[in-house]
């Protein structure tokens, strides 16, 4: 055990916290600038200093012990407060506002972790953030009401991008029942200008399927809970569907969907003095996001959300 004389090694805990996230200590290695056998020495070398067993690894990766999960809460939280003091006295002087603009579906994923590290990393900078669907981000951008935003392709009016990673849509129904036999096929949809709701009408018009529109809301918990729940249909990234619902695809009779990407967008014009601010948060968003997306925070605490939906 830790005697009272003993300090942490901060760099253990990052490495920790990227193991973390990733979900893979080879690529750890590769965000972390490490050989493989280094990031496998830190962590063995954190497990001696707690005398604890952090990780279960196995073929697949590795994933957080009880413990596991219980340090990397305190770590967050160490690490915040150590970066936040470092940066106020001595560290990253940016200062400007920033106005990010990020899809509903992903929020979670992104405020548990990596704004409040950008948050913590420039505490001179203010962060605003607006959820919405990718067509209004698009647009919110073209007026200049944002400076960045995370968009899915199919977004009106908006080109170029860079690619972040790819997300997988799937239909979603609910485990009980066969909504997806019916005639006119119930849909539970966001709001006109949401690259999932036009996957899913392009794909049912090609399939000349009947369809209607029965659920639709801004909320992407509330689309998830009329999926659940029997009322209709819906188009969701794969690792969101739930225990509660089942994946759907041409053997179910539904059509195929074309694939997306997640891109990082920016405005045409950005004030000068947030221009610094701007470009630290997309090189944030780039390390942690880009190849992978947000989701293997979730995989990594424990839960194989894409296993999951396979069962």
């Amino acid at each position: 055990m830790i005697e009272g004389s003993h300090t942490l090694d901060l760099e253990l805990l990052r490495t920790f916290q990227v193991v973390a996230q990733t979900g893979s200590l080879a690529a750890t290695a590769e965000v972390r600038h490490r050989t493989l056998s280094a990031i496998s020495m830190q962590m063995k070398r954190l497990e001696t200093e707690l005398d604890v067993r952090l990780l279960d690894r196995g073929s697949r990766g590795v994933t957080l012990t009880s413990s596991g999960d219980v340090l990397l809460g305190e770590a967050r939280e160490l690490l915040r407060v150590h970066d936040t003091l470092v940066s106020r006295f001595n560290g990253e002087r940016l200062s400007g506002r920033v106005r990010l603009g990020i899809p509903e579906d992903y929020a979670r994923e992104l405020l548990d972790d990596t704004l409040p590290q950008f948050m913590a990393r420039y505490p001179g900078i203010l962060l605003d953030v607006t959820t919405d669907t990718s067509g209004r981000l698009a647009r919110a951008l073209g007026k200049r009401q944002l400076d960045l935003a995370i968009v899915l392709d199919h977004a009106m009016g908006l080109e170029g991008g860079e690619t972040l990673w790819h997300p997988t849509p799937v239909w979603a129904g609910p485990v009980q029942g066969a909504l997806h036999r019916e005639t006119v096929l119930p849909l539970a949809v966001h709001p006109e200008q949401c690259p999932y709701r036009h996957l899913a009408t392009e794909a049912l018009d090609a399939a000349q399927r009947p369809w209607r529109a029965i659920f639709t809301s801004t909320s992407i918990h509330a689309v998830e809970k009329a999926i659940e729940t029997g009322m209709a249909i819906g188009v969701l990234d794969r690792e969101r569907v739930t225990t509660a619902m089942r994946a759907l695809d041409e053997s179910d009779g539904m059509p195929p969907l074309r694939r997306c990407i997640a891109r990082l967008h920016f405005a045409k014009a950005i004030d000068n003095a947030s221009q610094p601010a701007v470009d630290a948060l997309a090189q944030l968003l780039r390390e942690r996001l880009q190849g992978r997306g947000p989701w293997q925070r979730d995989a990594l605490s424990g839960r194989d959300l894409g296993q999951k939906t396979r069962a």
